[in-house]
Protein backbone atom coordinates (compact mmCIF):
# COMPACT_ATOMS: atom_id res chain seq x y z
CA UNK A 1 0.00 0.00 0.00
CA UNK A 2 1.69 3.24 -1.18
CA UNK A 3 1.22 5.99 1.03
CA UNK A 4 -1.26 8.15 -1.63
CA UNK A 5 -3.41 4.70 -1.29
CA UNK A 6 -3.14 4.88 2.53
CA UNK A 7 -4.15 8.08 3.19
CA UNK A 8 -7.28 7.81 0.85
CA UNK A 9 -7.98 5.07 2.72
CA UNK A 10 -7.80 7.03 6.32
CA UNK A 11 -9.74 9.84 4.69
CA UNK A 12 -12.67 6.98 4.14
CA UNK A 13 -12.64 5.33 7.63
CA UNK A 14 -12.87 9.11 8.72
CA UNK A 15 -15.62 9.76 6.21
CA UNK A 16 -17.11 6.07 7.29
CA UNK A 17 -16.82 7.63 11.53
CA UNK A 18 -18.53 10.62 10.54
CA UNK A 19 -21.55 9.45 8.29
CA UNK A 20 -22.58 5.98 9.31
CA UNK A 21 -25.12 5.16 11.87
CA UNK A 22 -24.21 3.14 15.09
CA UNK A 23 -25.29 0.30 13.91
CA UNK A 24 -23.13 0.02 10.73
CA UNK A 25 -20.24 1.54 12.50
CA UNK A 26 -20.36 -1.27 15.24
CA UNK A 27 -20.65 -4.09 13.24
CA UNK A 28 -17.75 -2.77 11.29
CA UNK A 29 -15.76 -2.80 14.59
CA UNK A 30 -15.89 -6.29 14.64
CA UNK A 31 -14.62 -6.98 11.07
CA UNK A 32 -11.80 -4.70 11.80
CA UNK A 33 -11.28 -6.77 15.20
CA UNK A 34 -11.92 -9.89 12.89
CA UNK A 35 -9.42 -8.65 9.78
CA UNK A 36 -6.18 -7.56 12.52
CA UNK A 37 -6.39 -11.34 13.09
CA UNK A 38 -6.79 -12.78 10.03
CA UNK A 39 -4.24 -10.27 8.76
CA UNK A 40 -1.53 -12.44 10.81
CA UNK A 41 -2.75 -15.70 9.62
CA UNK A 42 -2.53 -14.71 6.00
CA UNK A 43 1.15 -14.40 6.60
CA UNK A 44 1.26 -17.41 8.57
CA UNK A 45 -1.14 -19.82 6.75
CA UNK A 46 -1.08 -18.33 3.19
CA UNK A 47 2.92 -17.29 3.58
CA UNK A 48 4.12 -19.99 5.27
CA UNK A 49 2.05 -22.72 5.17
CA UNK A 50 1.01 -23.28 8.93
CA UNK A 51 -2.13 -23.97 9.51
CA UNK A 52 -3.14 -22.44 13.17
CA UNK A 53 -6.71 -22.62 14.68
CA UNK A 54 -5.56 -21.84 18.03
CA UNK A 55 -5.37 -17.58 16.96
CA UNK A 56 -8.61 -16.81 19.01
CA UNK A 57 -6.49 -18.03 22.65
CA UNK A 58 -3.90 -15.58 21.54
CA UNK A 59 -6.76 -12.61 20.98
CA UNK A 60 -7.77 -13.61 24.82
CA UNK A 61 -4.30 -13.51 26.29
CA UNK A 62 -4.55 -9.59 24.85
CA UNK A 63 -8.53 -8.88 26.44
CA UNK A 64 -7.42 -10.73 29.75
CA UNK A 65 -4.34 -8.74 30.17
CA UNK A 66 -5.49 -5.17 29.55
CA UNK A 67 -9.13 -6.03 31.16
CA UNK A 68 -6.86 -7.43 34.67
CA UNK A 69 -4.71 -4.41 34.66
CA UNK A 70 -7.28 -1.81 34.06
CA UNK A 71 -10.50 -3.07 36.02
CA UNK A 72 -9.05 -4.57 39.05
CA UNK A 73 -5.97 -2.53 39.25
CA UNK A 74 -6.43 0.40 38.01
CA UNK A 75 -3.85 0.84 35.07
CA UNK A 76 -4.30 2.77 32.19
CA UNK A 77 -5.09 0.72 29.26
CA UNK A 78 -1.45 1.32 27.38
CA UNK A 79 -0.35 -0.47 29.89
CA UNK A 80 -2.67 -2.93 29.77
CA UNK A 81 -1.40 -3.25 26.21
CA UNK A 82 2.44 -3.68 26.92
CA UNK A 83 1.71 -5.90 29.04
CA UNK A 84 -0.51 -8.20 26.79
CA UNK A 85 2.04 -8.00 23.67
CA UNK A 86 5.30 -9.60 26.32
CA UNK A 87 2.87 -12.01 27.99
CA UNK A 88 1.58 -13.04 23.86
CA UNK A 89 5.39 -12.84 22.75
CA UNK A 90 6.44 -15.12 25.42
CA UNK A 91 3.54 -17.42 25.16
CA UNK A 92 3.59 -17.73 21.40
CA UNK A 93 7.26 -18.12 21.50
CA UNK A 94 7.65 -20.97 24.19
CA UNK A 95 4.56 -22.64 22.37
CA UNK A 96 5.97 -21.66 18.42
CA UNK A 97 9.51 -23.63 20.00
CA UNK A 98 7.70 -26.53 21.18
CA UNK A 99 5.36 -27.28 18.25
CA UNK A 100 6.81 -25.87 14.82
CA UNK A 101 9.10 -28.42 14.23
CA UNK A 102 5.76 -30.71 13.13
CA UNK A 103 4.01 -30.25 10.04
CA UNK A 104 1.50 -31.42 8.23
CA UNK A 105 -1.63 -32.80 10.48
CA UNK A 106 0.53 -33.28 13.59
CA UNK A 107 0.86 -29.17 13.66
CA UNK A 108 -2.73 -28.18 13.18
CA UNK A 109 -3.83 -30.83 15.95
CA UNK A 110 -0.87 -29.10 18.42
CA UNK A 111 -2.80 -25.86 17.70
CA UNK A 112 -6.15 -27.27 18.47
CA UNK A 113 -4.26 -28.81 21.59
CA UNK A 114 -2.85 -25.48 23.13
CA UNK A 115 -5.57 -23.72 21.78
CA UNK A 116 -8.32 -25.57 23.55
CA UNK A 117 -6.03 -25.64 26.81
CA UNK A 118 -5.92 -21.58 26.82
CA UNK A 119 -9.51 -21.23 26.90
CA UNK A 120 -10.00 -23.40 29.75
CA UNK A 121 -7.35 -21.80 31.23
CA UNK A 122 -9.79 -18.33 31.04
CA UNK A 123 -12.70 -19.85 32.04
CA UNK A 124 -11.64 -21.59 34.90
CA UNK A 125 -9.75 -18.65 37.01
CA UNK A 126 -12.00 -16.89 39.10
CA UNK A 127 -8.98 -13.89 39.13
CA UNK A 128 -10.45 -14.05 35.73
CA UNK A 129 -14.13 -14.34 36.13
CA UNK A 130 -14.49 -17.58 35.50
CA UNK A 131 -17.20 -18.24 32.89
CA UNK A 132 -19.22 -15.78 33.93
CA UNK A 133 -16.66 -12.36 32.75
CA UNK A 134 -15.31 -10.07 33.53
CA UNK A 135 -16.57 -6.28 33.16
CA UNK A 136 -16.24 -2.77 34.18
CA UNK A 137 -13.19 -2.48 32.04
CA UNK A 138 -12.51 1.23 30.80
CA UNK A 139 -12.56 2.83 27.29
CA UNK A 140 -9.28 3.60 26.36
CA UNK A 141 -8.31 7.20 26.49
CA UNK A 142 -5.23 8.96 25.27
CA UNK A 143 -4.23 12.45 26.88
CA UNK A 144 -7.84 12.71 28.66
CA UNK A 145 -9.22 12.20 24.59
CA UNK A 146 -11.85 10.04 25.19
CA UNK A 147 -12.28 7.13 22.84
CA UNK A 148 -15.34 5.92 24.11
CA UNK A 149 -18.02 6.82 21.97
CA UNK A 150 -18.78 4.45 18.66
CA UNK A 151 -17.33 6.20 16.03
CA UNK A 152 -13.94 7.63 17.61
CA UNK A 153 -13.41 3.68 18.60
CA UNK A 154 -14.24 2.87 14.79
CA UNK A 155 -11.35 4.99 13.88
CA UNK A 156 -9.05 3.71 16.19
CA UNK A 157 -10.16 -0.03 15.35
CA UNK A 158 -9.58 0.35 11.27
CA UNK A 159 -6.69 2.89 11.46
CA UNK A 160 -5.35 -0.47 13.36
CA UNK A 161 -6.69 -2.76 10.74
CA UNK A 162 -4.39 -0.05 7.90
CA UNK A 163 -0.84 0.10 9.79
CA UNK A 164 -1.02 -3.67 10.48
CA UNK A 165 -2.42 -4.48 6.61
CA UNK A 166 0.53 -2.15 5.71
CA UNK A 167 3.19 -3.82 7.48
CA UNK A 168 2.23 -7.37 6.65
CA UNK A 169 1.80 -6.58 3.21
CA UNK A 170 5.49 -4.87 3.50
CA UNK A 171 6.66 -8.39 4.84
CA UNK A 172 5.17 -10.31 2.94
CA UNK A 173 7.55 -8.67 -0.35
CA UNK A 174 10.19 -8.59 1.36
CA UNK A 175 13.42 -11.01 1.59
CA UNK A 176 11.78 -12.32 4.61
CA UNK A 177 8.46 -12.60 2.64
CA UNK A 178 10.31 -14.65 -0.06
CA UNK A 179 11.62 -16.73 2.62
CA UNK A 180 8.38 -18.33 3.71
CA UNK A 181 7.45 -18.95 0.05
CA UNK A 182 10.23 -20.86 -0.79
CA UNK A 183 9.58 -22.72 2.80
CA UNK A 184 6.01 -23.25 1.74
CA UNK A 185 7.40 -24.65 -1.52
CA UNK A 186 10.13 -27.01 -0.18
CA UNK A 187 12.48 -26.68 3.42
CA UNK A 188 15.02 -28.32 1.56
CA UNK A 189 15.45 -25.62 -0.95
CA UNK A 190 15.15 -22.63 1.80
CA UNK A 191 17.59 -24.24 4.04
CA UNK A 192 20.24 -24.71 1.06
CA UNK A 193 19.89 -20.79 0.44
CA UNK A 194 20.09 -19.88 3.73
CA UNK A 195 16.70 -19.61 5.33
CA UNK A 196 16.57 -20.51 8.39
CA UNK A 197 13.39 -22.06 8.48
CA UNK A 198 12.64 -22.79 11.94
CA UNK A 199 13.88 -19.62 13.18
CA UNK A 200 11.44 -17.72 10.34
CA UNK A 201 8.33 -20.00 11.13
CA UNK A 202 9.02 -18.76 14.86
CA UNK A 203 9.47 -15.17 14.05
CA UNK A 204 6.28 -15.34 11.81
CA UNK A 205 4.16 -17.10 14.49
CA UNK A 206 5.32 -14.57 17.03
CA UNK A 207 3.98 -11.71 14.79
CA UNK A 208 0.82 -13.50 13.73
CA UNK A 209 0.05 -13.91 17.71
CA UNK A 210 0.96 -10.10 18.51
CA UNK A 211 -1.72 -8.65 15.81
CA UNK A 212 -4.18 -11.59 17.43
CA UNK A 213 -3.12 -9.82 20.68
CA UNK A 214 -3.48 -6.25 19.33
CA UNK A 215 -7.08 -7.02 18.37
CA UNK A 216 -8.14 -8.76 21.95
CA UNK A 217 -6.46 -5.07 23.74
CA UNK A 218 -9.11 -3.41 21.70
CA UNK A 219 -12.25 -5.91 21.87
CA UNK A 220 -12.30 -5.77 25.56
CA UNK A 221 -11.68 -1.83 26.00
CA UNK A 222 -14.56 -1.82 23.09
CA UNK A 223 -17.24 -4.15 24.57
CA UNK A 224 -15.98 -3.00 28.15
CA UNK A 225 -16.62 -6.97 29.31
CA UNK A 226 -14.76 -10.28 28.29
CA UNK A 227 -15.73 -13.83 29.05
CA UNK A 228 -13.77 -16.85 27.66
CA UNK A 229 -16.29 -17.58 24.59
CA UNK A 230 -15.04 -15.21 21.98
CA UNK A 231 -11.77 -17.01 22.57
CA UNK A 232 -12.75 -20.79 22.33
CA UNK A 233 -11.75 -23.12 19.62
CA UNK A 234 -14.86 -22.29 17.34
CA UNK A 235 -13.80 -18.63 16.94
CA UNK A 236 -10.33 -19.71 16.23
CA UNK A 237 -12.22 -22.29 13.53
CA UNK A 238 -14.23 -19.27 12.26
CA UNK A 239 -10.55 -17.27 11.70
CA UNK A 240 -9.22 -19.64 9.70
CA UNK A 241 -12.63 -19.49 7.66
CA UNK A 242 -11.88 -16.21 6.97
CA UNK A 243 -8.66 -16.56 5.84
CA UNK A 244 -9.30 -19.32 3.28
CA UNK A 245 -12.31 -17.45 1.87
CA UNK A 246 -11.20 -14.13 1.98
CA UNK A 247 -7.66 -15.79 0.13
CA UNK A 248 -4.65 -16.83 2.19
CA UNK A 249 -2.08 -15.92 -0.37
CA UNK A 250 -2.90 -12.42 -0.26
CA UNK A 251 -3.18 -9.37 2.60
CA UNK A 252 -6.34 -8.28 0.78
CA UNK A 253 -7.83 -11.93 1.38
CA UNK A 254 -7.83 -10.77 5.47
CA UNK A 255 -9.89 -7.68 4.40
CA UNK A 256 -12.47 -9.70 2.11
CA UNK A 257 -12.39 -12.75 4.28
CA UNK A 258 -13.30 -10.94 7.47
CA UNK A 259 -15.42 -8.10 5.82
CA UNK A 260 -17.58 -11.31 4.10
CA UNK A 261 -17.73 -13.93 7.21
CA UNK A 262 -18.88 -11.63 9.51
CA UNK A 263 -21.52 -9.69 7.39
CA UNK A 264 -22.83 -12.85 5.75
CA UNK A 265 -23.04 -14.53 9.32
CA UNK A 266 -25.30 -11.34 10.79
CA UNK A 267 -27.44 -11.76 7.46
CA UNK A 268 -27.49 -15.88 7.95
CA UNK A 269 -28.80 -15.29 11.97
CA UNK A 270 -31.54 -13.63 10.89
CA UNK A 271 -32.53 -14.99 7.92
CA UNK A 272 -32.18 -19.00 8.63
CA UNK A 273 -33.80 -19.73 11.68
CA UNK A 274 -36.90 -17.59 9.50
CA UNK A 275 -36.48 -19.84 7.04
CA UNK A 276 -36.04 -23.04 8.63
CA UNK A 277 -38.09 -22.58 11.40
CA UNK A 278 -35.64 -23.91 14.04
CA UNK A 279 -33.24 -21.49 16.11
CA UNK A 280 -29.74 -22.72 15.70
CA UNK A 281 -25.66 -21.42 14.00
CA UNK A 282 -26.90 -22.96 10.67
CA UNK A 283 -24.11 -20.17 8.90
CA UNK A 284 -21.82 -22.56 9.92
CA UNK A 285 -23.29 -25.57 7.56
CA UNK A 286 -23.08 -22.32 4.63
CA UNK A 287 -19.57 -21.43 5.62
CA UNK A 288 -18.83 -25.20 5.44
CA UNK A 289 -20.32 -25.45 2.28
CA UNK A 290 -18.48 -22.29 1.07
CA UNK A 291 -15.14 -23.72 1.96
CA UNK A 292 -15.53 -27.09 0.44
CA UNK A 293 -16.33 -25.12 -2.95
CA UNK A 294 -13.55 -22.65 -2.93
CA UNK A 295 -10.93 -25.36 -1.83
CA UNK A 296 -12.17 -27.44 -5.14
CA UNK A 297 -12.08 -24.44 -7.19
CA UNK A 298 -8.92 -22.43 -6.00
CA UNK A 299 -7.20 -23.84 -2.73
CA UNK A 300 -5.55 -20.83 -1.74
CA UNK A 301 -6.69 -17.51 -3.89
CA UNK A 302 -10.20 -17.55 -2.37
CA UNK A 303 -12.71 -14.97 -3.22
CA UNK A 304 -9.69 -12.25 -3.93
CA UNK A 305 -8.93 -13.51 -7.17
CA UNK A 306 -12.38 -12.93 -8.21
CA UNK A 307 -12.50 -9.50 -7.34
CA UNK A 308 -9.20 -9.44 -8.88
CA UNK A 309 -6.82 -7.39 -5.98
CA UNK A 310 -3.67 -8.49 -5.23
CA UNK A 311 -0.85 -7.61 -2.92
CA UNK A 312 2.13 -8.91 -5.48
CA UNK A 313 4.55 -6.42 -6.38
CA UNK A 314 3.55 -5.15 -9.79
CA UNK A 315 6.94 -5.00 -12.83
CA UNK A 316 8.83 -2.29 -12.54
CA UNK A 317 11.79 -1.28 -13.91
CA UNK A 318 15.14 -1.65 -12.11
CA UNK A 319 17.79 0.73 -11.58
CA UNK A 320 20.95 0.46 -10.40
CA UNK A 321 21.21 0.86 -6.65
CA UNK A 322 23.42 3.33 -4.33
CA UNK A 323 25.21 0.21 -2.90
CA UNK A 324 25.58 -3.21 -4.82
CA UNK A 325 25.80 -6.66 -2.57
CA UNK A 326 29.21 -7.02 -1.05
CA UNK A 327 31.33 -9.81 -2.62
CA UNK A 328 32.52 -13.04 -1.19
CA UNK A 329 35.93 -12.91 -0.64
CA UNK A 330 38.21 -15.73 -1.93
CA UNK A 331 41.60 -16.75 -0.37
CA UNK A 332 43.20 -19.51 -2.44
CA UNK A 333 44.45 -19.65 -5.96
CA UNK A 334 43.59 -21.64 -9.03
CA UNK A 335 44.79 -25.76 -8.47
CA UNK A 336 44.43 -25.27 -4.56
CA UNK A 337 42.24 -28.22 -3.24
CA UNK A 338 38.63 -26.71 -2.86
CA UNK A 339 36.54 -29.64 -1.78
CA UNK A 340 37.70 -32.98 -0.61
CA UNK A 341 35.27 -35.79 -0.09
CA UNK A 342 36.98 -38.84 2.27
CA UNK A 343 35.71 -42.36 2.58
CA UNK A 344 31.70 -41.13 2.58
CA UNK A 345 29.40 -43.55 2.86
CA UNK A 346 25.96 -43.09 3.22
CA UNK A 347 23.46 -46.25 4.58
CA UNK A 348 19.59 -46.56 4.06
CA UNK A 349 18.48 -49.42 6.34
CA UNK A 350 20.39 -52.37 4.53
CA UNK A 351 21.18 -50.12 1.31
CA UNK A 352 24.50 -48.74 0.92
CA UNK A 353 23.92 -45.72 -1.45
CA UNK A 354 26.87 -44.31 -1.10
CA UNK A 355 29.89 -46.93 -0.43
CA UNK A 356 33.23 -45.70 0.73
CA UNK A 357 33.60 -42.91 -2.24
CA UNK A 358 36.90 -40.25 -2.26
CA UNK A 359 37.67 -37.88 -4.25
CA UNK A 360 38.57 -34.23 -4.64
CA UNK A 361 37.89 -31.17 -6.82
CA UNK A 362 40.50 -28.38 -7.16
CA UNK A 363 39.67 -24.58 -7.45
CA UNK A 364 38.39 -23.12 -10.67
CA UNK A 365 38.06 -26.58 -11.95
CA UNK A 366 35.15 -28.66 -13.72
CA UNK A 367 34.37 -32.12 -12.77
CA UNK A 368 31.75 -34.16 -13.69
CA UNK A 369 29.93 -37.14 -11.99
CA UNK A 370 28.56 -39.41 -13.78
CA UNK A 371 26.43 -43.24 -13.47
CA UNK A 372 23.80 -45.05 -14.59
CA UNK A 373 20.53 -44.21 -12.97
CA UNK A 374 20.69 -45.47 -9.17
CA UNK A 375 24.38 -45.29 -9.17
CA UNK A 376 24.10 -42.73 -5.93
CA UNK A 377 24.86 -39.33 -7.45
CA UNK A 378 21.88 -37.27 -6.33
CA UNK A 379 22.73 -39.09 -3.24
CA UNK A 380 26.65 -37.91 -3.40
CA UNK A 381 25.14 -34.36 -3.89
CA UNK A 382 22.93 -34.04 -0.95
CA UNK A 383 25.77 -35.39 1.39
CA UNK A 384 28.08 -32.20 0.33
CA UNK A 385 25.44 -29.85 0.16
CA UNK A 386 24.37 -30.85 3.80
CA UNK A 387 20.68 -32.09 2.80
CA UNK A 388 21.38 -35.32 4.22
CA UNK A 389 24.17 -36.88 6.47
CA UNK A 390 26.50 -39.21 5.96
CA UNK A 391 27.21 -42.35 8.14
CA UNK A 392 30.54 -42.04 7.59
CA UNK A 393 33.42 -40.37 6.25
CA UNK A 394 34.03 -36.75 6.18
CA UNK A 395 33.75 -34.06 3.43
CA UNK A 396 35.88 -30.46 3.56
CA UNK A 397 35.44 -27.13 2.43
CA UNK A 398 38.25 -24.34 1.77
CA UNK A 399 40.02 -26.79 4.44
CA UNK A 400 37.00 -26.81 7.19
CA UNK A 401 35.00 -30.07 7.56
CA UNK A 402 31.53 -29.66 6.31
CA UNK A 403 29.84 -32.88 7.07
CA UNK A 404 28.33 -32.34 10.46
CA UNK A 405 26.75 -28.80 8.96
CA UNK A 406 23.39 -28.00 8.09
CA UNK A 407 22.52 -26.87 4.61
CA UNK A 408 22.05 -23.53 6.01
CA UNK A 409 25.45 -23.10 7.36
CA UNK A 410 26.99 -24.89 4.20
CA UNK A 411 25.56 -22.08 2.14
CA UNK A 412 27.15 -19.53 3.62
CA UNK A 413 30.46 -20.71 3.65
CA UNK A 414 30.29 -20.39 -0.55
CA UNK A 415 28.44 -23.31 -1.89
CA UNK A 416 25.64 -23.47 -3.86
CA UNK A 417 23.34 -25.84 -5.78
CA UNK A 418 20.57 -26.73 -8.12
CA UNK A 419 18.07 -29.48 -7.84
CA UNK A 420 17.74 -33.08 -9.91
CA UNK A 421 13.84 -32.13 -9.98
CA UNK A 422 13.42 -28.40 -9.99
CA UNK A 423 12.08 -27.11 -7.28
CA UNK A 424 10.69 -23.54 -7.63
CA UNK A 425 7.99 -20.95 -6.35
CA UNK A 426 5.83 -21.34 -9.38
CA UNK A 427 3.72 -18.32 -9.00
CA UNK A 428 6.80 -16.14 -8.25
CA UNK A 429 8.26 -14.72 -11.03
CA UNK A 430 11.65 -15.50 -12.23
CA UNK A 431 13.09 -12.48 -10.45
CA UNK A 432 11.95 -13.13 -7.21
CA UNK A 433 13.31 -16.98 -7.11
CA UNK A 434 16.60 -15.85 -8.24
CA UNK A 435 16.87 -13.28 -5.43
CA UNK A 436 15.82 -16.43 -2.94
CA UNK A 437 19.61 -16.44 -3.87
CA UNK A 438 20.91 -13.45 -2.56
CA UNK A 439 19.04 -14.18 1.00
CA UNK A 440 22.25 -14.22 2.79
CA UNK A 441 23.68 -11.25 1.47
CA UNK A 442 21.19 -9.31 3.45
CA UNK A 443 20.46 -8.68 7.43
CA UNK A 444 17.07 -7.12 6.59
CA UNK A 445 14.47 -8.94 9.53
CA UNK A 446 11.06 -9.05 9.69
CA UNK A 447 10.84 -5.71 11.87
CA UNK A 448 13.03 -3.62 9.03
CA UNK A 449 10.85 -5.46 6.88
CA UNK A 450 7.22 -4.02 8.25
CA UNK A 451 8.45 -0.48 8.94
CA UNK A 452 9.62 -0.22 5.74
CA UNK A 453 13.37 0.35 6.81
CA UNK A 454 16.43 -0.94 5.22
CA UNK A 455 14.66 -0.46 1.54
CA UNK A 456 18.25 -0.03 0.22
CA UNK A 457 19.23 -3.81 0.88
CA UNK A 458 16.04 -4.92 -0.58
CA UNK A 459 16.57 -2.69 -3.75
CA UNK A 460 20.62 -4.44 -3.80
CA UNK A 461 19.25 -7.94 -3.90
CA UNK A 462 16.75 -7.08 -6.64
CA UNK A 463 19.55 -6.16 -8.94
CA UNK A 464 21.91 -8.60 -8.01
CA UNK A 465 19.38 -11.05 -9.08
CA UNK A 466 18.38 -9.44 -12.69
CA UNK A 467 22.56 -9.34 -13.16
CA UNK A 468 22.33 -13.05 -12.95
CA UNK A 469 19.18 -13.84 -15.39
CA UNK A 470 21.26 -11.37 -17.80
CA UNK A 471 24.10 -14.17 -16.81
CA UNK A 472 21.77 -16.67 -17.57
CA UNK A 473 19.96 -15.35 -20.84
CA UNK A 474 16.88 -15.14 -18.78
CA UNK A 475 16.47 -10.97 -18.29
CA UNK A 476 13.51 -11.10 -21.30
CA UNK A 477 11.71 -13.67 -18.55
CA UNK A 478 12.64 -11.81 -15.64
CA UNK A 479 8.45 -11.15 -14.32
CA UNK A 480 7.27 -13.82 -16.10
CA UNK A 481 6.00 -16.53 -13.29
CA UNK A 482 8.69 -19.33 -12.93
CA UNK A 483 5.76 -21.84 -13.25
CA UNK A 484 5.25 -20.35 -17.00
CA UNK A 485 8.61 -20.66 -17.89
CA UNK A 486 9.75 -24.03 -19.97
CA UNK A 487 11.28 -26.44 -18.34
CA UNK A 488 14.74 -25.72 -19.54
CA UNK A 489 14.19 -21.95 -18.73
CA UNK A 490 13.51 -23.53 -15.00
CA UNK A 491 16.77 -25.33 -15.25
CA UNK A 492 18.32 -22.33 -16.07
CA UNK A 493 17.04 -20.26 -13.88
CA UNK A 494 18.17 -22.34 -10.78
CA UNK A 495 21.85 -21.48 -11.87
CA UNK A 496 20.42 -17.67 -11.76
CA UNK A 497 19.61 -18.83 -8.48
CA UNK A 498 22.01 -20.22 -7.39
CA UNK A 499 24.79 -17.35 -8.28
CA UNK A 500 22.62 -15.05 -6.79
CA UNK A 501 24.66 -16.45 -3.62
CA UNK A 502 27.80 -15.34 -4.90
CA UNK A 503 29.19 -19.15 -4.44
CA UNK A 504 33.01 -20.39 -4.78
CA UNK A 505 31.92 -23.81 -5.63
CA UNK A 506 28.98 -25.22 -7.74
CA UNK A 507 26.71 -28.09 -7.52
CA UNK A 508 24.95 -28.43 -10.88
CA UNK A 509 22.40 -31.69 -10.98
CA UNK A 510 21.38 -32.46 -14.79
CA UNK A 511 21.74 -29.00 -15.48
CA UNK A 512 21.63 -29.45 -19.28
CA UNK A 513 18.18 -31.72 -19.23
CA UNK A 514 15.66 -30.56 -21.27
CA UNK A 515 17.62 -28.18 -23.20
CA UNK A 516 17.79 -28.12 -26.95
CA UNK A 517 21.57 -28.04 -28.31
CA UNK A 518 21.80 -24.38 -28.87
CA UNK A 519 20.86 -24.17 -25.04
CA UNK A 520 23.29 -26.49 -23.83
CA UNK A 521 26.27 -24.45 -25.84
CA UNK A 522 25.12 -21.73 -23.98
CA UNK A 523 24.91 -23.04 -20.56
CA UNK A 524 28.71 -24.90 -21.44
CA UNK A 525 29.73 -21.03 -22.43
CA UNK A 526 28.37 -20.01 -19.28
CA UNK A 527 30.30 -22.99 -16.74
CA UNK A 528 33.79 -22.31 -18.48
CA UNK A 529 32.88 -18.43 -17.39
CA UNK A 530 32.82 -19.46 -14.06
CA UNK A 531 35.53 -21.18 -14.23
CA UNK A 532 37.68 -18.77 -15.29
CA UNK A 533 36.33 -16.42 -12.54
CA UNK A 534 38.00 -19.12 -10.15
CA UNK A 535 34.85 -20.96 -9.34
CA UNK A 536 34.44 -24.64 -9.24
CA UNK A 537 32.17 -27.10 -10.93
CA UNK A 538 30.83 -30.13 -9.75
CA UNK A 539 28.53 -31.52 -12.04
CA UNK A 540 25.40 -34.44 -12.72
CA UNK A 541 24.83 -35.16 -16.58
CA UNK A 542 23.56 -37.93 -18.20
CA UNK A 543 24.29 -36.35 -21.77
CA UNK A 544 27.88 -37.65 -22.31
CA UNK A 545 28.75 -35.54 -25.01
CA UNK A 546 27.95 -32.48 -23.15
CA UNK A 547 30.10 -33.67 -19.99
CA UNK A 548 33.16 -34.78 -22.11
CA UNK A 549 33.68 -31.60 -24.14
CA UNK A 550 33.56 -29.85 -20.92
CA UNK A 551 34.88 -31.60 -17.98
CA UNK A 552 38.21 -31.31 -16.92
CA UNK A 553 38.04 -34.99 -15.17
CA UNK A 554 35.21 -37.20 -14.68
CA UNK A 555 34.15 -39.40 -11.48
CA UNK A 556 32.34 -42.43 -12.41
CA UNK A 557 29.97 -44.35 -9.78
CA UNK A 558 28.08 -47.33 -10.17
CA UNK A 559 26.00 -49.11 -6.93
CA UNK A 560 27.37 -46.28 -4.82
CA UNK A 561 30.59 -47.22 -5.55
CA UNK A 562 33.12 -45.09 -6.81
CA UNK A 563 34.15 -47.17 -9.79
CA UNK A 564 36.95 -44.99 -11.51
CA UNK A 565 38.26 -41.31 -12.09
CA UNK A 566 40.30 -39.55 -15.06
CA UNK A 567 40.25 -37.13 -18.15
CA UNK A 568 37.60 -37.44 -20.32
CA UNK A 569 39.52 -39.33 -23.17
CA UNK A 570 40.82 -41.98 -20.81
CA UNK A 571 37.26 -42.65 -18.84
CA UNK A 572 35.59 -42.34 -22.75
CA UNK A 573 37.26 -45.82 -23.32
CA UNK A 574 37.63 -47.29 -20.07
CA UNK A 575 35.91 -50.93 -20.31
CA UNK A 576 34.90 -50.88 -16.95
CA UNK A 577 33.00 -47.67 -17.63
CA UNK A 578 31.59 -48.99 -20.70
CA UNK A 579 30.50 -52.00 -19.12
CA UNK A 580 28.57 -50.04 -16.15
CA UNK A 581 26.73 -48.59 -18.91
CA UNK A 582 26.00 -50.70 -21.85
CA UNK A 583 26.65 -54.24 -20.01
CA UNK A 584 29.52 -57.30 -20.89
CA UNK A 585 27.55 -58.55 -23.40
CA UNK A 586 27.71 -55.58 -25.36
Amino acid sequence: MKLAGFLGAVGLVMACALLLPDYYLVVLCYVGLAAITVIGLVLLTGGAGITSFGQAAFVGIGAYATGVLTSKFGYPPLIGLAAGLVMTAVAAGIIGIATLRLSGHYLALSTIAWGVSLFFVFGNLEQLGGHTGMSGIPPIAVGGFDLSPTNRMFGLIWLVVLLSFWMTQNIMQSRVGRALRALKTSTLVAESFGVDTVGVKIVVFVYSALLACLSGWLYAHFARFVNPTPFSLNIGVEYQFMTVIGGATTVWGALVGSSLVLLVKEWLQTALPGLLGAAGSFEIIVFGILVLILLQLNRDAGIVSLLKFTSAAKPRPLSQPNALLPIRSRSGKVGDVLLSVENLTRRFGGLTAVDDVSFSIHRGEIVALVGPNGAGKTTLFNLISGADNANAGEVTFEGCPIHRLSARKIASLGLARTFQHVHLVGEASALENAVLGAHLRSDRGLIAAALGLKSGQEDSLRWEALEQLKRVGLEEQAFVAADSLALGQQRILEIARALATDPSFLLLDEPAAGLRASEKEELAALIRRLKNEGRSVLLVEHDMQFVMTLADRVVVMNFGKKLTSGLPKDIQVDPRVIEAYVGQDE
